[in-house]
């Protein structure tokens, strides 16, 4: 994870001062705010269809919405910024994130709902896209990988975190003060950005016209198996995670506190997930991710199996929390490793890969849902979550240097 170029903003000593940590908290929390941001339809997914008019498979396609437009914008961007100010970038994309969410506020159909998580999309593609990277510029070169846990820690516990409080908050003033929270929230990080961040410009040296100065390609055996791994498991886990409210309404029936509070278990659990699996990842993040796949496929078998019983469905939440918090970090120091010299565009390409596989996750179990219920939605994706288990298994492996 090193710079091919010098930069001002390097850390040269080997202990990272105060206020870059500082700078990489207000980073993580960029992160936990544009994934909240994306994510809470899930949280209050059932109040938010009913107010709007529309079902709740037309309101979980929100989710694809933003997702494919962060597909698109994360690996899009880094390509685009020449040498501009990361900072100012991240904080304009933070206010882009707090206008899509007050146009999600005051959505009254899906059409302007559509349009709403369009532009958080955006918002969301760029900061989430080059946040491990500016992370790796923020400390010392020890520190590198606790730093890069941190910032995708924000993705990991908006999930986790996030969405229960969000759901909370929706379920006490309703969900439009959700979203109109998240906004003024959003305003308040881009300034923070400001002031936290040094001037970062580019990282990497370019070649003429903008082109990759002769760089290796990053269609890569070991790259290439990271994202197919992720494809898969990202997908299954949002098919099936976009409609865990509703499965916990219809298998344990349990109530909309009940299930926030459930919901905060998982947040509990995840964040523990999102640092063991960075300490781990550091060192073994293939294993490590493959690991979680198992996780996250067994923790929807029970849900499917035993979710009637309530002790069963917690404990299948709480399973489910450990393994998915640590997917991000995970799945992020598998591609920074196989990648180090280009480490701002696989950054980049691994999230569009994420966001997109949100989206189709989200697509493919609003579909499922509709069309045969949510047993079958849990059944197809505990088998979906295997099946990139044993990608990840029977894939290449470098043959020198650390196995990613």
């Amino acid at each position: 994870m090193r710079s091919s170029v010098p930069r001002s903003d390097a850390v040269p000593d080997q202990r990272t001062a105060l206020p870059r940590w500082v700078a990489v908290g207000v980073l993580t929390l960029a992160t936990f705010l544009v994934v909240t941001s994306e994510m809470l339809p899930v949280g209050v997914l059932t109040p938010m269809a009913d107010s709007l008019s529309i079902s709740p498979g037309a309101a979980g396609a929100s989710l694809t919405i933003t997702g494919l437009v962060s597909a698109v914008t994360a690996p899009v961007v880094p390509r685009l910024l020449g040498d501009l100010d990361r900072r100012v970038v991240l904080a304009a994309a933070m206010v882009v994130l707090a206008v899509g969410n007050a146009l999600t506020t005051v959505s009254d159909g899906f059409g302007t709902l559509a349009v709403s998580r369009v532009v958080l999309g955006i918002g969301m593609g760029t900061v989430w896209g080059m946040a491990a990277a500016v992370a790796t510029r923020l400390v010392a070169p020890r520190d590198v990988a606790l730093a890069v846990s941190f910032a995708v820690s924000g993705v990991a516990s908006a999930s986790v975190l996030g969405v229960p409080l969000g759901t909370l908050v929706g379920n006490a003033f309703g969900w439009r003060a959700a979203f109109g929270s998240l906004s003024v929230i959003a305003v308040a990080v881009a300034l923070a950005l400001l002031f936290a961040l040094p001037t970062l410009r580019s990282p990497e040296t370019a070649g003429p016209e903008g082109d990759d100065g002769g760089r290796r390609s990053l269609v890569r055996p070991t790259v290439v198996t990271g994202l197919l791994v992720m494809v898969l498991l990202v997908t299954a886990h949002f098919a099936a995670y976009t409609y865990v409210r509703p499965a916990l309404e219809e298998l344990p029936r349990l109530s909309a506190d009940t299930i926030a509070l459930l919901l905060l278990l998982y947040g509990v659990f995840g964040l523990v997930g999102n640092f063991a699996a960075g300490a781990a990842a550091g060192r073994r993040p293939r294993p490590t991710v493959l690991l979680l796949a198992a996780g996250i496929s067994v923790a929807i078998a029970v849900l499917a199996g035993f979710g009637d019983l309530a002790p069963a469905a917690m404990a299948a939440i709480a399973l489910w929390g450990l393994a998915y918090g640590g997917l991000s970090v995970g799945g992020q120091l598998w591609m920074t490793s196989a990648a180090p010299d280009r480490v701002e565009h696989v950054t980049g390409l691994y999230v569009g890969v994420f966001t997109a596989s949100i989206a189709l996750g989200a697509l493919v179990g609003g579909l499922v849902v509709e069309g045969t219920g949510i047993l079958p939605l849990l059944w197809s994706t505990a088998a979906l979550a295997a099946v990139s288990l044993a990608v990840g298994l029977l894939g290449p492996r470098r043959s020198r240097d650390r196995e990613p």
